[in-house]
């Protein structure tokens, strides 16, 4: 079990630090513009809660990192954490550029040595369904949080009810079986499907009051994006750099018409289906 624990780190690691990176990096205006309404959530959970130290977990380039310190001001103190570096130094320089308060760290929040009680609210944006051992993670995290801290996710439910998300590699099938298939519970966009499993992962790693409830967000963006949108992530993006010549436009022509379901003039739309996931330190 062990093994499987550190390669899976190490795999996330190699992902995020390398191909993953590249992607996120690359794609940060449109992903920055899908996600907007989660960001948008979050700034309003944090702020209910009357949040002054705050860490976002798996912030990626920063967009809700930077968007928590704008909200909060000055005297807050935001950080961003995230294992990918190259993602991390995005984040700096786009904090720079504003000259925001917030911070960043180039880190695995799992292993972390955070100080302790240092944060009164811990977010994260789809950053947390990563992790190689997620209860040992979560432990790290609550060493983190004040007595009172209250923590604040959004993460994916299944597979079944985002089609969206597994067009791609569905449509490709046919043409890659090699395409690895999704784990249950191993690391990834759907790690965080079941409920039941969240709630024991908070519970055995010293969380309560905790509560999941399903949140059905509509999401866009334009259709002159999709293309590259589908080339650049998830499963299909990786194997895509292996194919070439008329493999590859065959393939993206069959992957593009699988996706018209979703497309509305000159649109892209899809509902996320995710868990609100919250959760209280004392």
């Amino acid at each position: 079990m062990n093994g499987s624990r550190e390669n899976h780190q190490e795999e996330q690691a190699t992902l995020w630090n390398g191909p993953g990176a590249r992607a996120w990096i690359e794609m940060q205006s449109l992903l920055d513009e899908v996600l907007k309404p989660f960001e948008n959530l979050l700034i309003q959970e944090v702020a209910a809660k009357s949040a002054s130290r705050v860490l976002d977990v798996g912030c990626g380039t920063g967009a809700t990192t930077l968007a928590l310190a704008r909200r909060l001001g000055t005297e807050a103190r935001v950080v961003g954490i995230d294992i990918s570096d190259p993602m991390i130094a995005v984040a700096r320089a786009r904090a720079a550029q504003d000259s925001s308060s917030a911070n960043f760290i180039s880190a695995d929040a799992q292993t972390n040595p955070f100080a302790p009680a240092s944060f009164d609210m811990i977010t994260s944006r789809f950053g947390v369904m990563f992790f190689s051992d997620p209860v040992s993670a979560l432990a790290n995290l609550r060493h983190a949080a004040t007595a009172d801290a209250n923590l604040c996710w959004y993460v994916w439910r299944d597979a079944g009810n985002n089609p969206f998300m597994t067009t791609a590699e569905r449509a490709a099938a046919p043409l890659l079986p090699e395409i690895p298939p999704r784990e249950p519970d191993a690391p990834g966009q759907f790690a965080f499907a079941d409920p039941a499993r969240v709630t024991r992962i908070l519970q055995d790693s010293g969380w309560g009051e905790i509560g999941i409830e399903p949140i059905d967000v509509p999401c866009a963006f334009p259709e002159s994006e999709l293309v590259r949108y589908f080339t650049n992530l998830g499963p299909l993006s990786r194997l895509l750099q292996e194919v070439h010549g008329h493999t590859r436009a065959l393939i993206i022509a069959k992957v593009r018409e699988a996706f018209e379901p979703f497309v509305y003039q000159d649109e892209v739309r899809f509902q996320a289906a995710c868990w609100r996931v919250s959760a209280h330190s004392g």
